[in-house]
């Protein structure tokens, strides 16, 4: 029986409602066998201090490798850092996960890249580079997005800067959160979830998912602002109705064997497991 592992042991420190979930499903994508240590948010919804011991920052997600024969333990942080890591050395089990990269006859030369490939590239730094930030700040401006009734536009709802002031100062925060919203979290979000719908429609040999028919693992880093933003955002039918194939694609990723063990685990730890931010 092969070894996935190449006789190394992983483990990842997984926190609820974290961008952990997606490593989890990409270790049983691989096939790989790991230890789940889990981690739960405080009242105030930060990672708790414990997370600080296995690496400074104490973020998630993070893991840890330890080879045969190594000194000390492989200490691994940032998603796309750790999803590249993995692929690069255990994906033996699903090599599709990375597209072809060169067409034929080409190897090596610039612009030879296939469009698969190009897009996979892309996509592992577009999900951290540019999606995520604005999500992460309708979550931090406790910001309730809605698509407005002409189904054209997205309206964002800062409740946390609104009500959080003294009710004295709080006309010049709800101008301040209206600026915020209109002018720079609305047009930025509607923006990515337009672009997402797009390149869906044009992927690579009509395929289902953002680099062409094969899931990758730029599909894997997408999934978990992906499911959070159709859980959050697209859960009505106005806005399934705007963008129907990024509603279709989430659905698609959740149905993968290896998300629903990776949900599965979760839930015989925890007792129960959200995919929303």
């Amino acid at each position: 029986m092969t070894d996935n592992n190449q006789g190394c042991k992983i483990t990842l420190y997984w926190l609820e409602q974290s961008r952990s979930h997606r490593i989890l499903w990409l270790l049983e994508e691989l096939e790989l066998k790991y230890e789940l240590k889990t981690f739960k948010r405080g009242a105030d919804k930060l990672a708790p201090a414990a997370l600080k011991e296995v690496h400074p920052l104490g973020k998630s997600p993070v893991i840890t490798i330890e080879a045969p024969g190594a000194a000390k333990p492989l200490v691994l942080a940032e998603s796309g850092a750790i999803v590249e890591y993995l692929v690069d050395h255990f994906s033996s089990a699903r090599p599709s996960l990375v597209p072809q990269r060169y067409t034929p006859g080409s190897e090596g030369k610039v612009g030879g890249e296939t469009e698969e490939w190009m897009r996979y590239r892309y996509f592992m730094h577009y999900t951290e580079g540019s999606l995520m930030p604005y999500l992460v700040m309708t979550l931090v401006n406790d910001c309730k997005l809605l698509m407005s009734t002409d189904g054209y536009r997205t309206e964002l709802t800062s409740t946390a800067i609104r009500n959080a002031p003294p009710f004295f100062v709080r006309p010049i925060t709800t101008i301040v959160a209206s600026q915020v919203e209109n002018q720079f979290l609305t047009r930025n979000v509607e923006g990515n979830l337009a672009f997402l719908e797009d390149q869906l429609r044009t992927s690579p040999g009509g395929g289902d998912f953002i680099c062409g028919k094969e899931l990758t693992a730029a599909d894997v880093l997408l999934s978990f602002p992906v499911i959070a933003v159709t859980m959050r955002v697209l859960k009505d039918k106005k806005n399934k109705d705007r963008f129907p194939l990024l509603v279709a694609y989430a659905k698609r990723l959740e149905e993968f064997d290896g998300y629903k063990r990776a949900v599965k685990k979760v839930e015989e730890i925890e007792g129960k497991f959200s995919a929303s931010m």
